[in-house]
């Protein structure tokens, strides 16, 4: 039975409760808190949208963590969505291009700041690969590497993708 409900039925009235205000308050602090993360979900939704070139309800992204590093994948919902397909695409292997390069501006974009391991993930260039391949319906970029700070750090990253994207795909290593 519910705290609230087995206090009401033995002191009639939660006001009476000596503690009432402070629940109430952090009532208060918790709803106010996820109203905070829901809106900074659909701010990272639009600008996902903008800098992908794609719609995040037409798609599903996928991030897996695997033993020698990782993937991003991407999918339309729907196999005859030829235009989410193609953009997509356009941009795994625009972000395949660019992560090798060491340019992480994207990321920042989307999410307004700049995700978890990927400072090191620069540090360690060539040290990461990334691979672009097509997928039915969409795209994945491949993340390899062989160093143990690599591997942290792409780790870090697709953590941080699951997190932000709320995928609920597991953290932990396939």
């Amino acid at each position: 039975m519910n705290v609230w409900l087995l206090l009401f039925a033995l002191a009639g009235d939660p006001a009476s409760c000596p503690m009432h205000a402070e629940h109430m308050k952090q009532a208060e602090q918790a709803k106010a808190a996820e109203h905070t993360a829901h809106a900074a979900h659909s701010d990272a939704d639009a600008r996902g949208d903008v800098a992908m070139g794609f719609s995040h309800e037409r798609t599903k992204h996928t991030f897996r963590l695997l033993a020698d590093g990782g993937a991003i994948e991407v999918r339309a919902n729907e196999a005859g969505d030829g235009d989410s397909i193609a953009a997509i695409r356009t941009h795994l292997r625009e972000i395949a291009r660019q992560f090798t390069a060491g340019d992480f501006a994207r990321p920042l974009q989307v999410h307004d700041r700049l995700p978890d391991g990927v400072p090191a993930m620069k540090a360690l260039g060539a040290g990461i690969l990334y691979q672009y391949e097509e997928l039915e319906n969409g795209a994945r970029v491949r993340i390899t590497t062989r160093t143990p700070a690599g591997l942290e750090a792409v780790h870090q990253f697709l953590r941080f993708q699951i997190e932000e994207h709320h995928t609920g795909d597991p953290q932990t290593v396939e």
